[in-house]
C-alpha cells in the first residue's frame, strides 16, 4: 500500500518539502490510516504533521468519545492536535439546510480557521478511491449537467493552502488491511451503515456488483475523474473569459445582462458553463430546486423567436428576453418596482428624473429642433406642463399619422426593453395631451395658432 500511495503523490505533486500539514481526522479508519501514514512517512518530505478533528454534537456521547479516541492516540504517537465543537443542530436551523450540507460548512470553516492559525500548506483528507466511485455513481442519480462528473478532486485550493487527498489510489479495503497490519483499532461509525443515507446505499448494494465485474474499477473510476476535470477546468477557464467580455454585471441592482447575439456565436459547451457563472453570482447560495429543467428553459428563451419573453427561477431570479437582450434580474419581494413619476415643468424651470436625467424649459427664441429638443408656441397648449410616466390608455398623434396610436405600441415598434417603458418620461400639458414621448416622437398641437412665446423643451441624458 505504502508504495501505491507514495507514487500517488509523487505522481500528482501533493505535498512539497518543509510543509505544514493539518490532517482532519474523525476517528473512522480511513482518516487514522491517513494521519499514520503521514506521520510514518514525516521524515521523507520533513513535513510538520497535526491532526484536527471536530464533535459535530451530533451523537452525543458517541461522538465525544471519538474525540477523546483521536486525542489519545495522537498523545501516544506525539502528534499535535487540535479539535473543535460545532453547534450542527443551530447553523442548520438558522441557515434553513439539511443536516449533512450544514455539518459540512461549518467543518470546512473550521478546518479553514486552523489552516490560518497554522499557516498551513496543507490540509490532508482521507477520501479513497470507494468513495471516488460512489461519489460519480450519485452524480449520475442527481444531476444532468457534465460538470458534476469530475468526482472528487485530487488536489485544490483552500484556504491559505490546498486540500489533498493522497488515499484515492486505494480503495477501502486496502486501508482496513493497513489499519490491521499497523494495529490501528479505529472507531466505528454505526451511521455508516444507514442505508437511508444515499452513499450508504450505493456502498452496501452497488458497489458490490460493479466490483464483481471489474474488481480494479476505483483505478479506472480515479482515471476518469482526473481526465474530466482537467477537460472541465479548461471549459470553466474559457467560460470565465467568455462571462467577463460578454455579460455585464451589476452589483448595486444585483443584474446581469447580455447581447443576445454575441452570446449565441460561443459554443454551446461555454453558453451553459456561462449560465451557470451568472448564477453563481447573482444567488449567495444555489437553491437546491435549481436543476437542469431551468437550464433547458433559458436555452427555449434564448433561441425563441418572441421578441419579448421571461422566465421565472427560484427565489424570484426573473430572466427576461427583451429584443437583442437577456436580462436577469431578482423581482422585488412585494410588488414589482414602482418606477411611475409625475412632476410639474416650470418655464423656466428643469426636473431631474429618477435616473439623473434633466428636461428643461426656456422661453427664447431659437427654435432649433433635433432629437432632444422640441418646441412650440404658448398658445397651442395648456399650460402648465408636465413631466410624467406613462398610463393605461394613453395614445398620441403626429405629423402624417392617421389618427392616434397606443404608447405601448410605439414602444413595441421602437423596440424600446420592457424593464424601461414603465419609466419613459412622457411630456404632457395640463389636459393630458401628449406633446412630445421624448426621444421618440413629437406630437400635434390640437391648434396651429402661433402666438404668445416659443417655448424650447430640452432632453439632457444623465452622465454616468
Amino acid at each position: 500500500m505504502e508504495k501505491s500511495v507514495l507514487k500517488f503523490i509523487n505522481q500528482h505533486q501533493l505535498i512539497k518539502k518543509g510543509a505544514t500539514v493539518l490532517v482532519g481526522v474523525s476517528g473512522g479508519a480511513d482518516s487514522m490510516a491517513l494521519l499514520h501514514f503521514l506521520h510514518s512517512n514525516r521524515n521523507r518530505w520533513e513535513i510538520n504533521v497535526i491532526a484536527i478533528s471536530v464533535d459535530h454534537q451530533l451523537r452525543g456521547e458517541e461522538s465525544l468519545l471519538d474525540l477523546e479516541f483521536v486525542r489519545d492516540t495522537c498523545n501516544k504517537w506525539e502528534i499535535q492536535f487540535v479539535s473543535g465543537s460545532l453547534d450542527v443542530k443551530t447553523y442548520k436551523e438558522k441557515e434553513r439546510l439539511g443536516t449533512e450540507l450544514a455539518a459540512r460548512r461549518l467543518r470546512y470553516e473550521f478546518f479553514s480557521s486552523q489552516m490560518e492559525t497554522f499557516q498551513a500548506d496543507y490540509l490532508a483528507l482521507g477520501h479513497h478511491g470507494d468513495d471516488q466511485i460512489e461519489t460519480m455513481l450519485m452524480s449520475l442519480t442527481r444531476s444532468a449537467s457534465s460538470t458534476a462528473f469530475s468526482g472528487i478532486p485530487v488536489k485544490r485550493e483552500f484556504s491559505t493552502g490546498w486540500i489533498i487527498r493522497p488515499f484515492l489510489c486505494l480503495t477501502k479495503l486496502d486501508i482496513e488491511n493497513y489499519c490491521k497490519e499497523m494495529n490501528i483499532k479505529p472507531r466505528i461509525d454505526e451511521t455508516n451503515f444507514d442505508t437511508a443515507y444515499t452513499r450508504n446505499y450505493f456502498r452496501k448494494y452497488i458497489l458490490p456488483l460493479i466490483k464483481e465485474k471489474n474488481n480494479n474499477i476505483h483505478t479506472t473510476i480515479q482515471h476518469l475523474s482526473e481526465t474530466l476535470y482537467e477537460d472541465e477546468k479548461y471549459l470553466q477557464e474559457k467560460a470565465l473569459e467568455m462571462v467577463k467580455n460578454v455579460v455585464e454585471f451589476n452589483a448595486k441592482r444585483n443584474t446581469a445582462t447580455f447581447q443576445i447575439q454575441t452570446f449565441k456565436t460561443k459554443p454551446q459547451a461555454l453558453q451553459r458553463r456561462a449560465l451557470h457563472l451568472i448564477l453563481n453570482y447573482l444567488y449567495n447560495d444555489l437553491p437546491s430546486n435549481l436543476s437542469y429543467i431551468h437550464e433547458e428553459e433559458f436555452f427555449s428563451l434564448l433561441y425563441s423567436e418572441k421578441a419579448n419573453n421571461r422566465i421565472n427561477f427560484p427565489l424570484q431570479l426573473r430572466v427576461e428576453k427583451s429584443y437583442e437582450k437577456i436580462i436577469f434580474r431578482f423581482s422585488r419581494p412585494m410588488n414589482e418596482e414602482d418606477n411611475s413619476f409625475h412632476e410639474l415643468l416650470t418655464i423656466p424651470g428643469e426636473v431631474t428624473l429618477p435616473d439623473g436625467s434633466v428636461i428643461s424649459a426656456q422661453i427664447n427664441r431659437n427654435k432649433e429642433q433635433n432629437k432632444v429638443t422640441h418646441g412650440f408656441y404658448s398658445s397651442q397648449v395648456a399650460l402648465p406642463l408636465h413631466i410624467r410616466t406613462r398610463r393605461p390608455g394613453d395614445r398620441m398623434t403626429w405629423t402624417g399619422l392617421n389618427g392616434s396610436k397606443k404608447i405601448k405600441d410605439i414602444f413595441i415598434d421602437e423596440k424600446i426593453p420592457i424593464d424601461k417603458r414603465n419609466s419613459w418620461p412622457i411630456l404632457v400639458d395640463n389636459k393630458g395631451e401628449i406633446l412630445w414621448l421624448i426621444g421618440l416622437k413629437k406630437g400635434n398641437p390640437k391648434t396651429t395658432q402661433m402666438e404668445g412665446q416659443w417655448i424650447q423643451i430640452q432632453y439632457t441624458a444623465a452622465n454616468y
